[in-house]
C-alpha cells in the first residue's frame, strides 16, 4: 500500500492522539488562532440574535469576496431536520465585526395544490456547499430544499441559488438544478429555472458553476441519482477537496474516507478509509495554506455526538500529515436542548479553491458550536506549536480592534477579547464578560522550560461582580499554578489543595504580579504583588515536568459536558441564557515571560 496513491491518498504519520477526557484533548495549540463567535442563538430576544429565535443552527460555509467574508448557514426553530428551516447569511470586512444574519433562503412554501408526499412533514433547508465566485466574478450563493426529515435521495426538491450583489442586496431565488429523483419542474415548484434570468452574466455564472465538476461534486449527498453527473456512482458524505503538490486533486469526507484524481474531477479513484485519521461522522477541511504548506483541520475523535477538540495537522505536500494541535478546545454549555444538537465545534469549512484569499497569513474556518452558535477562526501560518525567545507583550504597536500576534483568543460576542486603548496608559489586552454561560479567553505560550518568571500588569473595572482565573499551564493543558480576581474582592491562589488568600483589590486599579515557578513532581511557585511577597514556595495545585503557557479566563474552568454525556437527555434551556449578565472588564499588560 503506497502513501499517497489511491489506496492511501493521506497518512497522518505524527504519533500524537488526543486524551478524550478533557475538552482540548491535552493538545498544543496552534499559535496564535483567533476565534470569534459570528452569531449566537436567542430564543427569548430574537433581535439580539438574527431576528427569528431559532436555536438549531449548523453547517456554516465561507467565501471571500471583494473585500468581505460571506458566511452563510441553515437554521430551523429547534431540532436537526425539522421543519421549517431556512438558511441565512451574513458578512465581516475583518473576521471579527459581523452584520446581523439575514435570510438568504426562506423556509419553503409549495405552489398551491402541490401533492405531498407519503410521510410528509414539511419542507427544510440543507446545503453541503455555500457559494460559488464565477469566472466572470460574480458571486453565487446556494442552498438545497427538501422534505423534513430527510433532504437526501427522494427528499430532496432541487438545489436554488441567487447572486450576492456588490452592494450586499440579493438577487432573485432560481433553481439551478432540479432533485432527480422527483418530478420536479418549474410548474410544481416555487421559483423558475435559472434560465429565465434576464441577467445574461447570472446565467453564464450558473453555467460555469454547473460545468465545474468539483464544485458541483459537493452536491452528490443530497442528489446522487442523475446518471453521469458525479464522478463517483458510490461516495463519501460531505466532500472537501484539494489540489496537492503534485497535481492531484485529493477528495476527503466524513468517516476517514479519502480519493484522488488525476484528470481534475472527471474520475476518482475508489473512496477507501484512512487508517490514520481518526474521525466519526463529522466533517474535515483539508487546503492549500497561505505559505505553500498543506492542512487538514477536523475533529480527532470517534465519539460522534461529542465533536471535541477540534484540531489541525500539516504537510508539505499534501500527502503526508504531522503535528497534531489545537484549534478549538472550548465546549460552552449548550443552552436549548434540540434533536441531534451534539456537543463541540463541528462541521468544520474554510474557503474552497477559488472562493477567495483573505489578506494576511492565515487560513480561516468556520464551525459551529453544539450546532447552536456559528464561530470562526483565524488559524496564523506556518501554523505552529512553539514559540522561541522570552515572551515581551506591551501592546502598544499594535492595531485597536486588531489581531493580537501568538495569543490564542476565544471571543465570544458577549465576552470579547481584544486590543483597546486604555487611557494615560496606552493598549492593553481587554477581556470584557457578560455572558451568564461562557467566558472571554486569552492564552500566551511560552517556551517551554522547568522553570518560569513570568509577571504581567492586570486592571480590573470592578471587584464586587465577575472573576478572572489566571493559569500557567504544561504542554498537557495540567493548571499546576492558578490565581483568581474573586467577585468578593480578594485575589487568591490555589497552593496544593487549599485556596489561600493573597490580598484584596480595589477596582480601577493596576496591580503588578511577579510569578516564579519551580516545576517538578513536588514544586512550588510563588507571588509577588506590587513588589511584595505574597506567597512563597506554594505547593503546585497538580505536579507537572514543566510549564510553557499563560492563560487569563473570565469563568471557571470547565469539564462539562463529559463523553459520557447523553446529548439527547431533554433538558429546558438554561436559566437567564439570553439575558446578559452585569458587565465584568478586565485589561492585561506588560506580559513577560522568560523560562529555564
Amino acid at each position: 500500500m503506497a502513501t499517497g496513491s489511491e489506496h492511501e491518498p493521506v497518512r497522518y504519520v505524527g504519533g500524537v492522539s488526543i486524551d478524550p477526557t478533557p475538552h482540548e484533548g491535552r493538545l498544543r495549540p496552534a499559535i496564535g488562532v483567533a476565534s470569534y463567535q459570528t452569531c449566537r442563538a436567542n430564543r427569548t430576544h430574537p433581535e439580539r440574535a438574527e431576528g427569528y429565535g431559532w436555536t438549531y443552527n449548523h453547517a456554516p460555509m465561507l467565501c471571500w469576496w471583494k473585500g468581505s467574508f460571506y458566511q452563510e448557514y441553515l437554521s430551523n426553530p429547534v431540532d436537526e431536520h425539522i421543519a421549517p428551516g431556512h438558511t441565512l447569511m451574513l458578512t465581516s470586512p475583518d473576521g471579527r465585526q459581523w452584520s446581523r444574519p439575514q435570510v438568504v433562503f426562506p423556509a419553503y412554501e409549495p405552489p398551491p395544490g402541490t401533492p405531498m408526499p407519503e410521510g410528509y412533514q414539511g419542507y427544510m433547508m440543507h446545503q453541503r456547499m455555500g457559494y460559488y465566485v464565477a469566472p466572470n466574478d460574480r458571486l453565487l450563493v446556494l442552498g438545497f430544499y427538501g422534505h423534513a426529515r430527510d433532504p437526501f435521495g427522494p427528499g430532496g426538491i432541487g438545489r436554488v441559488v441567487r447572486e450576492v450583489y456588490r452592494d450586499g442586496t440579493l438577487g432573485p431565488i432560481y433553481f439551478i438544478c432540479y432533485a432527480s429523483h422527483g418530478q420536479w419542474h418549474e410548474g410544481n415548484t416555487s421559483y423558475p429555472l435559472y434560465t429565465r434570468s434576464p441577467d445574461g452574466g447570472f446565467v453564464q455564472a450558473c453555467e460555469a458553476l454547473l460545468a465545474d465538476r468539483l464544485m458541483r461534486f459537493q452536491w452528490y449527498d443530497e442528489d446522487h441519482g442523475r446518471a453521469g453527473f458525479h464522478p463517483l456512482q458510490e461516495a463519501g458524505q460531505a466532500l472537501c477537496w484539494y489540489h496537492r503538490r503534485d497535481g492531484k486533486v485529493v477528495a476527503l469526507w466524513k468517516w476517514s474516507l479519502c480519493a484522488i484524481s488525476g484528470d481534475e474531477g472527471k474520475t476518482f479513484s475508489t473512496p477507501v478509509k484512512a487508517p490514520t485519521l481518526t474521525m466519526d461522522g463529522a466533517k474535515i477541511w483539508g487546503q492549500r495554506t497561505p505559505d505553500g504548506r498543506y492542512a487538514l483541520v477536523y475533529n480527532p475523535t470517534v465519539h460522534s455526538e461529542h465533536r471535541y477538540p477540534l484540531a489541525i495537522v500539516t504537510g508539505d505536500d499534501g500527502i503526508i500529515f504531522d503535528h497534531l494541535l489545537l484549534v478549538q478546545g472550548e465546549v460552552p454549555p449548550r443552552r436549548f436542548f434540540g434533536r441531534c444538537k451534539d456537543f463541540g465545534s463541528q462541521y468544520v469549512r474554510g474557503i474552497e479553491e477559488g472562493n477567495g484569499t483573505p489578506p494576511g497569513e492565515a487560513m480561516w474556518i468556520t464551525y459551529s458550536m453544539n450546532k447552536e452558535d456559528m464561530w470562526v477562526s483565524r488559524i496564523p501560518v506556518p501554523v505552529r506549536g512553539r514559540v522561541e525567545g522570552p515572551v515581551a507583550d506591551d501592546f502598544d504597536r499594535l492595531e485597536t480592534g486588531g489581531h493580537v500576534p501568538d495569543w490564542n483568543i476565544y471571543s465570544p460576542l458577549w465576552a470579547p477579547v481584544g486590543i483597546v486603548h486604555f487611557p494615560s496608559v496606552g493598549k492593553t489586552l481587554e477581556l470584557r464578560d457578560q455572558d451568564p454561560y461562557d467566558y472571554a479567553r486569552a492564552v500566551r505560550v511560552f517556551p517551554e522550560g522547568t522553570r518560569a518568571d513570568i509577571s504581567f500588569r492586570l486592571h480590573a473595572a470592578q471587584c464586587d461582580r465577575g472573576m478572572l482565573e489566571i493559569e500557567v499551564m504544561d504542554r498537557y493543558g495540567n493548571r499546576p499554578v492558578r490565581l483568581c480576581f474573586a467577585d468578593d474582592g480578594l485575589i487568591k491562589a490555589t497552593a496544593g489543595s487549599a485556596l489561600v488568600v493573597l490580598q484584596p483589590y480595589r477596582p480601577d486599579t493596576w496591580y503588578k504580579l511577579d510569578l516564579t515557578i519551580e516545576a517538578s513532581p513536588f514544586g512550588h511557585f510563588g507571588v509577588s504583588i506590587d513588589g511584595r511577597q505574597v506567597l512563597r514556595e506554594a505547593a503546585l495545585a497538580e505536579g507537572v515536568l514543566s510549564v510553557e503557557r499563560l492563560s487569563f479566563r473570565t469563568g471557571p474552568y470547565r469539564d462539562q459536558p463529559r463523553r459520557e454525556t447523553e446529548n439527547q437527555q431533554p433538558h429546558d434551556p438554561l436559566p437567564g441564557a439570553d439575558e446578559p449578565a452585569p458587565l465584568a472588564t478586565y485589561h492585561v499588560r506588560e506580559v513577560r515571560a522568560s523560562t529555564g
